[in-house]
């Protein structure tokens, strides 16, 4: 499954390093979301991101 993380992150203005220190989420767990390789991530760290993003996760994560 290939999440919208890096859209909303391009639409934001972000690097992956600005989403990372911004959201407190390890860079390769984000890469590894956007290229839509198979991660464990807890939905704190999809609400982290999205918050970050100012979108809800159901945008980014459905």
């Amino acid at each position: 499954m290939k999440y919208k993380v890096k859209e909303y992150r391009l639409k934001a203005g972000m690097t992956q390093e600005e989403l990372s220190v911004k959201s407190g989420v390890n860079r390769t767990t984000i890469s590894a979301l956007e290229n839509g390789n198979e991660v464990n991530v807890s939905v704190k760290i999809l609400k982290k991101i999205s918050e970050c993003l100012q979108v809800p996760v159901s945008d980014i994560f459905c």
